[in-house]
């Protein structure tokens, strides 16, 4: 399974490079990744259900919430790190279907064409992750799907905190 994140994590570190969203050396936050056991546990049941017929949603979701920690991490962290849990703040403004939606206008407060751009980008990702994913053949319903699938939403919450971070001007780059 380590072999498959790191397959994961190359490949879209890769095209996230490629477009410019993000550094060579991935950004470091300890404060948002340790956030993502928490997050992840509280967002698997929701998600798992959701993945059987919105498999890009349900892994697309967790790449905003990692963007959604960066920012809070960048804005208000000593407020937003006391909320014991996280997942259900962002999913409760608006619902699972529209969190999405919630995160782009009134935590990012994106606009216009970056709006679009930045749901394209998500979407592309998690489009990105799923046909690794189905190119693995995992047995549905196995451990090792479920591990397969957590690994994918750990990746896609990292590289949404790279993306945040970095279009906040964090870069990681020698001086």
């Amino acid at each position: 399974m380590e072999n498959f994140e790191e397959r994961l994590h190359n490949d879209l570190h890769q095209y996230l490079q490629q477009l410019g969203k993000c550094d060579a050396h991935m950004p470091e936050c300890p404060d948002v990744e340790a956030k993502w056991e928490q997050i992840a546990r509280s967002y698997i049941p929701d998600g798992a259900r959701e993945f059987a017929h919105y498999p890009t949603a349900s892994l697309g979701w967790m790449m905003y919430i990692g963007m959604a920690m960066a920012k809070y991490w960048d804005t208000e962290w000593e407020i937003y790190d006391k909320i014991e849990a996280p997942y259900h703040y962002l999913r409760d403004k608006r619902g699972y279907d529209n969190m999405d939606e919630f995160i782009r206008q009134e935590v990012l407060l994106l606009e216009g064409e970056e709006y679009k751009s930045t749901e394209n980008l998500v979407g592309e990702c998690a489009s990105r992750v799923y046909n690794i994913l189905q190119h693995q053949r995992f047995e549905p319903g196995t451990p090792e799907a479920f591990r397969g699938y957590v690994a994918c939403l750990h990746q896609l919450y990292l590289m949404g905190m790279a993306i945040q971070l970095n279009a906040m001007g964090y870069h990681m780059q020698k001086l």
